[in-house]
């Protein structure tokens, strides 16, 4: 009897390993999967057009002349947005626009700091990583302010970037309930940051 529960009391030592080594393998075989992946993809649709018959190099030219004719009529739109995030952030209107709603976000459970990180956010992802980093430098990653940034950042779009570089490449002039629908998930977005950070913390 006595030899029987040792022999349990082993195995049960041992199947936390076994399911350890597991994962291990597990998480190995999907970072293989992951490596591999892009180059499948890409040699299957050459072997797709081969197989269809169709000039694949030929295909890629034109697809490639197109996007430079994309990038060269969203260009004044994005040197437009860049401009304009630059110019209000060295201004200090960001800063002022975060003091002027101090006292409602206070109520509201969060830093007046994120108000010009969201604003941005719609704009410009690249602007609003700079005020993400002044955050992390000044309070820390780890605070609650720096868990509410970094899941916001995941959690929110760049609403006025996106819309127009692909709805002006895409001849697009009636939005219809585009705007109203991505502001409402940003709002939906900032909200589960802050209740997100707030159980982490």
């Amino acid at each position: 009897m006595i030899e029987k529960d040792c022999i349990d009391y082993i195995n049960n030592l041992r199947s936390p390993c076994a399911y350890f080594s597991k994962a291990v393998s597990m998480v190995a075989a999907l970072s293989n999967i992951s490596n591999i992946i892009i180059p499948v993809i890409i040699f299957y649709i050459v072997a797709y057009g081969i197989a269809a018959r169709s000039n694949v190099y030929e295909d890629f030219i034109k697809g490639a002349r197109d996007g430079f004719h994309t990038v060269i009529q969203i260009m004044p739109t994005l040197i437009g947005l860049m401009v304009a995030v630059g110019v209000l952030r060295a201004s200090g209107f960001l800063d002022f626009l975060g003091g002027l709603f101090a006292g409602i976000t206070a109520r509201m459970g969060f830093s007046s700091e994120l108000v010009p990180l969201i604003l941005i956010k719609m704009f410009s992802s690249s602007a609003a990583t700079g005020l993400v980093l002044d955050i992390f430098k000044n309070h820390g990653p780890d605070s609650l302010i720096g868990l509410t940034t970094s899941i916001m950042m995941s959690c929110t779009e760049t609403i006025f970037y996106t819309m127009s570089v692909y709805f002006l490449a895409a001849k697009v002039t009636k939005t219809r309930y585009t705007l109203a629908g991505a502001l409402l998930a940003t709002l939906a977005g900032v909200i589960a940051s802050i209740v997100l950070a707030g159980i982490l913390v």
